[in-house]
């Protein structure tokens, strides 16, 4: 079939209409020829011979009869190995490489490939002549960092395959042939290490979706306690500007217990991700010693970048980490943020003329947003082994509104939710996660029954700090002013956390259990506190001592001499078991 073409008849923004001499898909890629340059374009309107395009560049010359080729393709991505350490845009061209050839200012028009074709990889076939293959299965690996590569059959091989012929272990490129394939009707393939993948389409190469059991440990005591996610699990992180959302990613993404780390800076301002690309190649890894970007993707589209191309570094970005899943890795991605994702549906939307719904946003924000998300999951493989994509979103919420149509959306998909403050981020109370708001659907890796404990106290504390608001420290009692204490007790010293310290900035979770397992002695104690003066200070004491007690390393010699003074200074308060934390037991047993 000929490739089909056109002639642009409107331009409006970079929406472009084009007419078309032949047949043409919804979200078929085309290139308009401008002075010389091809910008690339995607059709997501068909009206009988007239066809829209969102052009992922500037419009800006595009002008009345300038010619629209189609490609019969769709927006794909190339995978293989190699994308490890990368730095795409949306469309997955390499930045490093692109700003090589265009300078600082990138041009338009200037597609380059995804991987390099120069280095070489030593392959080591796992398949052999004979085999009967299929799409996913294994031909061979190659070593990539500190994992294993595996080289696929390529995702879009409909049939079964008979291996004709594959390369003996040796070094390659990945353009070179390394097997051949014949299908059921004699037809013979040639196979590459890489291949293209549509990124709308979602890669299904698994047996089977398991439920998300297993949580993702990220190190956060705040988030493995109280709001814990699971491995396949989906979270969002909505909040005001400046609350700490990309901050809170970044330690994330250094701390969770994953394999790879994708991030998709999708229209934030230039400056943060600017901050990101210079700060991820000189953190260390914990896990390897080596730098953290040998085993993280980073896709760019800041808000200066064209609108449309925000919606395609999203679907790039988890097309990446589909693609690692399928070869049993554990993968988090992190999308910052999908509020800027939103507007640029919004833009589409309104340059198509499309009735709006709740603040101008297209009526199928709520679906596109949930097949999003719905992309993240644990897996078994062919092989019996397990993967996963792990799903965490930021929101921007103009003003810290929750109530807006994204965030809605949003929380209608995810697991979890993580709130972030205002209030808590300008009284420098990081992570600034709110414990009220939050919550969390999946199970932490600390006891569920003490948890809730925790949970219960400090409600009961922030109930009677909104009451000491009004009638005043006086007109509260001692036992509710302990209570109070409590609350804010365990804010200090368990929610809070200084990433600027070496030992508290990550806290593994056989530390997160045993220094809980302290602040529930404390908190559902009785104790020996006669007037609210004596309570104040017996509790700035013990939370100086354990402030420091969290700043020293695990198990050595003051770790254990500021232990000993804790549990003495509890013991000596300490009269039995709170009798409101008895009561409100029993109430809950019965």
């Amino acid at each position: 079939m000929a490739v089909s073409k056109g002639k642009v008849i409107g331009v409006n923004g970079n929406m472009v209409t084009v007419q078309v001499e032949d047949v043409v898909s919804m979200n078929e890629v085309a290139y308009i020829e401008v002075g010389g340059k091809r910008l690339k374009a995607e059709v997501i309107r068909i009206k009988g011979n007239k066809a829209e395009l969102q052009v992922f560049e500037i419009t800006s010359g595009i002008g009345i009869g300038d010619i629209v080729t189609f490609t019969e393709g769709m927006l794909s991505v190339e995978l293989g190995p190699g994308l490890l350490g990368q730095i795409f845009d949306g469309l997955q061209n390499p930045l490093p490489k692109l700003a090589e050839e265009c300078g600082f200012f990138l041009e338009r028009g200037v597609y380059l490939g995804a991987l390099s074709t120069e280095i070489k990889w030593d392959f080591t076939p796992v398949a052999k002549v004979g085999d009967q293959v299929e799409k996913g299965d294994t031909l061979g690996t190659v070593p990539e960092g500190i994992f294993t590569h595996r080289i696929m059959v390529p995702f879009n091989y409909k049939d079964k395959y008979t291996i004709k012929k594959i390369t003996s272990a040796g070094s390659y490129g990945i353009k070179e042939v390394i097997a051949e394939v014949e299908d059921s009707k004699g037809k013979v393939t040639e196979i590459t290490m890489s291949f293209h993948w549509p990124v709308k389409r979602p890669i299904a190469n698994y047996v089977e979706r398991l439920r998300p059991v297993k949580p993702m440990v990220t190190k956060i005591r705040l988030v493995d306690t109280f709001f814990p996610v699971a491995l396949g699990g989906t979270y969002c992180i909505p909040g005001p500007f400046g609350a700490g959302k990309t901050v809170l990613q970044q330690v994330t993404s250094r701390n969770a217990d994953v394999d790879i780390v994708i991030i998709a800076a999708c229209g934030e301002r230039a400056g943060e991700v600017v901050e990101t690309l210079k700060e991820f190649p000189e953190l260390i890894d914990p896990k390897t010693g080596k730098s953290l970007m040998e085993r993280t993707i980073i896709i760019c589209n800041t808000s200066s970048m064209p609108v449309a191309a925000r919606e395609a570094s999203v679907y790039t970005a988890v097309t990446l980490a589909e693609y690692y899943r399928e070869m049993g890795l554990n993968i988090l991605l992190l999308a910052d943020s999908t509020s800027r994702w939103a507007q640029a549906m919004r833009e589409m939307s309104g340059r198509l003329e499309e009735i709006p719904g709740e603040e101008a946003f297209p009526a199928y924000l709520e679906s596109t947003i949930a097949g999003f998300y719905e992309r993240a999951g644990r897996v078994r493989l062919k092989d019996g082994s397990e993967g996963s994509v792990t799903i965490g979103g930021t929101v921007s919420p103009a003003g810290g509104n929750f109530e807006e149509p994204v965030t809605q959306a949003t929380l209608k998909v995810v697991g979890a939710f993580h709130g972030l403050s205002r209030e808590r981020s300008d009284a420098r109370k990081y992570p600034a996660i709110h414990p009220l708001d939050s919550w969390s659907k999946y199970t932490g890796v600390l006891d569920v029954e003490r948890t809730e404990t925790a949970r219960a106290i400090i409600f009961r504390g922030n109930e009677v700090e909104q009451m000491m608001k009004v009638v005043g420290e006086e007109g509260t009692s001692i036992n509710d002013y302990v209570t109070y204490l409590k609350g804010d007790f365990i804010d200090a010293v368990y929610l809070q956390q200084n990433s600027f310290d070496p030992v508290d900035n990550a806290v593994t979770t056989e530390r997160q259990d045993h220094i809980f397992g302290i602040i529930i002695d404390v908190i559902t104690s009785q104790l020996d506190l006669d007037t609210k003066e004596n309570a104040r200070s017996w509790f700035n004491q013990l939370r100086q001592k354990f402030l420091d007690y969290n700043g020293s390393e695990w198990e050595n010699d003051i770790f254990k001499s500021l232990e000993k003074e804790i549990r003495a200074m509890i013991e000596e308060k300490k009269l039995g078991v709170d009798e409101n934390f008895q009561a409100s037991k029993s109430a809950e047993e019965a």
